[in-house]
């Protein structure tokens, strides 16, 4: 069972969820303050944050989530697919994001996605996205190039796949391994990289000039 809480005043939302059983609604806040509050008394194990919101907004949200001690998978709920508070939001934490409009089908599959440790982006959106506001300059693109010489052969090829937006099956079957080891690369990738999830590493090996 996949425990979600929704943070986000769109009824909408929460209905795109209703309909699987292997998803529960453990807990809804209306602002990114409650959704920290509510965080810390309740496991969850994704959370969907709106971008926008009074008190404290998502990303500012997305950030105290993404520390807590076991923090919880995060899907950015956005109106507009070139916003740049989607990618602040991405760059905060934030496994992947989805449009406000995405199919109640594509809400369950993010949601399937993040838990498992994948990442949720509209390959399309999100590389005009990043392509338009994650402008590196070269003090970025040394350090990025350094953390990768860290990486073996092996893990290069792994993150090529990762950075461009694979999940873990697609790469196991890309690259001929089973999907545990996957798995395991994909770990030990985001410890050498010094990230915390797969779309910061996309956005570092981007830095890196690899993809």
């Amino acid at each position: 069972m996949i425990r979600v809480m929704i943070v986000d005043d769109d009824a909408l939302v929460r209905l795109g969820l209703e309909g699987d059983e292997e998803i529960n609604v453990v807990v809804q806040a209306f602002d990114g303050l409650q959704a920290v509050e509510l965080a810390t008394t309740h496991h969850v194990d994704v959370a969907l944050v709106d971008v926008r919101m009074p008190r404290m907004d998502g990303i500012t949200a997305i950030a105290h989530l993404r520390a807590l001690p076991h923090p919880p998978k995060v899907i950015a709920l956005t109106t507009f697919d070139l916003d740049e508070y989607v990618y602040n939001a991405l760059a905060a934490g934030a496994d992947g994001f989805l449009l406000k409009d995405t199919d109640p089908v594509e809400i369950l599959r993010a949601v399937h996605l993040v838990a498992t440790g994948s990442a949720m982006l509209h390959p399309a959106a999100a590389r005009r996205l990043i392509d338009r506001y994650h402008r590196s300059g070269p003090p970025q693109a040394v350090d990025a190039r350094a953390r990768l010489d860290r990486l073996t052969p092996r893990e290069r090829d792994v993150l090529t796949l990762v950075a461009r937006g694979d999940t873990n099956a697609d790469i196991a079957a890309s690259l001929g391994m089973r999907e545990s080891t996957v798995k395991a690369h994909v770990s030990r990738i985001l410890t050498a990289l010094d990230v915390t999830n797969r779309v910061q590493t996309a956005l570092l090996a981007r830095d890196a000039g690899l993809g």
